[in-house]
């Protein structure tokens, strides 16, 4: 019987102890749970408000509330992680998605609709990258930026796979029948894939290496950890804010809708191949050098678009390289806490890190379509969006421990 209590499984060095299922069931439960819960919410938006007569704005104010939910829910989850291990938290994240998902399709009012959404929001918070990176992060110890990028090179894939298959179900029935046919197959993919795929033992997490860096507590309050984490969360808001402007900027330069759609997609192929550039970028950099880098390369890419109008190419292939560096940003905030202070309190530290940048990431759409007027139009917002990259780069900087 293979032994999981070796030290090879606290490390993640040995192949033959490490839980092998464990990975290809978290391609499959990220594609489905990331394509489900989060992917299909605005290929059917449209088809909501239409229905109901619910503002676009409520609506999508709904959904936001969900990701600000599985911000502050992704604390104490991390806590659990640390201390119980995935299984329990990703089969009940699973069955709370579920739910959220059938509550959301059966919503008789805006109340129920955002009740649900907040529901939503803690089954994200246990089932979306942060638990299922924690898992990674202790099973698969000093091999884990492999295991990291499969995962989420697969998760890359929700759109891809959930996008068409939502939108031709909404061809052939309504909104809510398309969500209670995506709920069931939520359950059907990701409740008995944690439940059975989860079950190697929890084993203690490596002591750390200075008694600095014994508890959570004082590593959150350093400086540090609070550099770093105002930089991710001042990056992720510039981030998630030229994603959902990229269309309308495009258009603005004169694109079709079509071929603005096509740009935002092929940025998405552009994150998928940037993360496999990733564990050669680690190989060949320190953990402040490779921050700073990637988070001025994206500023770069927004400036870009800022300055550039034009041929339709050019731009195209700006869009995939601006996708290459989000696929990189991915990883690097991954491997942010284990880089710098160790797997112990990995889960805590990374849902500490992670909230706010979610936070600003919910938050990023709504306020980039209401800085646009005002500015003067989408270059001038991706002009000041490329300035807050540039400050977060210089504020990872602080993040260089002594």
């Amino acid at each position: 019987m293979t032994n999981f209590h070796t030290s090879e499984t606290a490390t993640g060095t040995g192949d033959r102890s490490r839980p092998r299922a464990v990975l290809p069931a978290l391609c499959a439960t990220q594609i489905t749970s990331w394509g489900i819960v989060y992917y299909a919410f605005p290929i059917l938006n449209a088809r909501i408000t239409a229905d109901t007569g619910w503002s676009t704005t409520a609506t999508t104010g709904a959904f936001s509330a969900a990701l600000i939910v599985s911000a502050l829910a992704g604390v104490p989850v991390g806590r659990i992680l640390d201390h119980r291990g995935p299984r329990a938290v990703m089969t009940l994240g699973s069955v709370l998605a579920t739910l959220a998902t059938l509550a959301v399709a059966t919503a008789p009012n805006l109340v129920v609709f955002l009740a649900a959404w907040m529901l939503a929001g803690i089954g994200m918070a246990a089932t979306f990258y942060q638990p299922a990176f924690a898992a990674l992060t202790r099973w698969w110890g000093q091999d884990r930026i492999r295991a990291l990028t499969t995962v989420t090179l697969a998760g890359g894939l929700a759109s891809t796979v959930f996008a068409p298959l939502t939108a031709t179900l909404a061809e052939h029935l309504n909104w809510r029948t398309t969500y209670a046919v995506l709920a069931l197959l939520l359950a059907l993919v990701t409740i008995p894939a944690h439940a059975l795929a989860l079950r190697a033992p929890w084993t203690p997490a490596p002591r750390p290496s200075s008694q600095r860096d014994t508890h959570s507590g004082p590593v959150a309050r350093t400086r540090p950890f609070l550099m770093l984490a105002t930089a991710l969360t001042l990056n992720s808001f510039a981030m998630y804010a030229v994603v959902i402007a990229l269309v309308p900027l495009l258009i603005a330069r004169g694109a079709s809708p079509t071929a603005a759609a096509w740009a935002l997609g092929l940025g998405g192929a552009g994150q998928t191949l940037g993360r496999t550039l990733y564990a050669a970028l680690a190989r060949h950099t320190g953990v402040t050098t490779r921050t700073v880098t990637l988070i001025a390369l994206g500023g770069g890419t927004t400036a870009t678009f800022a300055a550039i109008s034009g041929p339709f190419p050019l731009l195209l292939g700006i869009a995939i390289a601006a996708g290459m560096v989000r696929g990189n940003l991915t990883l690097l905030q991954a491997t942010a806490v284990t880089d710098r202070w160790g797997t112990t309190h990995y889960g805590r530290l990374s849902g500490l890190l992670s909230a706010p940048a979610t936070i600003a990431s919910a938050l990023a759409p709504l306020a980039g379509a209401a800085l646009a007027g005002p500015l003067g139009g989408y270059p001038a917002l991706f002009a000041m969006l490329a300035l807050a990259s540039t400050v977060a780069a210089l504020l990872a900087l602080g993040s260089r421990q002594r």
